[in-house]
């Protein structure tokens, strides 16, 4: 019988001893996608990154994909506070960021179960919506994950230089 990696694989929240495997996944993402030689040593990115997820584990939840004793995907849920509004003096955001699965583990619904645990997060806090800036590769995994094309909801890229919209 052929045993089925993908139900061996735990979906939740990251441990804090997990947090330097979860944000070494995001250099190696960067990796993947700049090339090796656009990132810096992981030795120097992966404990800064870790005292940052420590720091804002508040407002930036890890999630995690676990085979064994291994992280093999990640994705984060920023919460953000909004302007009360009448009935609602606390309000919450959720953006759902970083989100990876290590490509030997693709396409094997791993991702989706990411997004999911990310979603439950979201409105075990009480987030009213949650957002998703995706690649275009991964908008279909998102959609067949609940995520809908809005509408009202648009998007500006900023000119760090000039400190406004960028020129288009």
């Amino acid at each position: 019988m052929v045993e089925n990696v993908a139900e061996r694989i735990e979906v939740r929240v990251a441990r804090d001893d997990e947090l330097e495997q979860t944000v070494r996944l995001r250099w190696l993402w960067t990796a993947e996608r700049e090339g090796a030689d656009a990132v810096d040593d992981d030795a120097d990115y992966v404990p800064r990154a870790a005292d940052w997820a420590r720091a804002h584990r508040d407002t930036h939840v890890p999630h995690v994909a676990v085979l064994g004793d291994q992280v093999i995907g990640m994705a984060w849920l920023a919460l953000t506070p909004r302007v009360p509004k009448v009935g609602a003096i606390q309000r919450l955001s959720g953006d759902l960021q970083s989100c990876y699965v290590m490509p030997e583990h693709r396409d094997r619904g791993i991702g989706g179960r990411l997004v999911r645990a990310v979603m439950a997060t979201a409105s075990l806090h009480g987030a009213e919506h949650i957002t998703v800036h995706t690649s275009p590769d991964s908008v279909g995994m998102y959609s067949r994950n609940g995520f809908e094309h809005e509408e009202r909801l648009l998007y500006a890229q900023l000119d760090e230089e000039r400190g406004g919209v960028a020129a288009g």
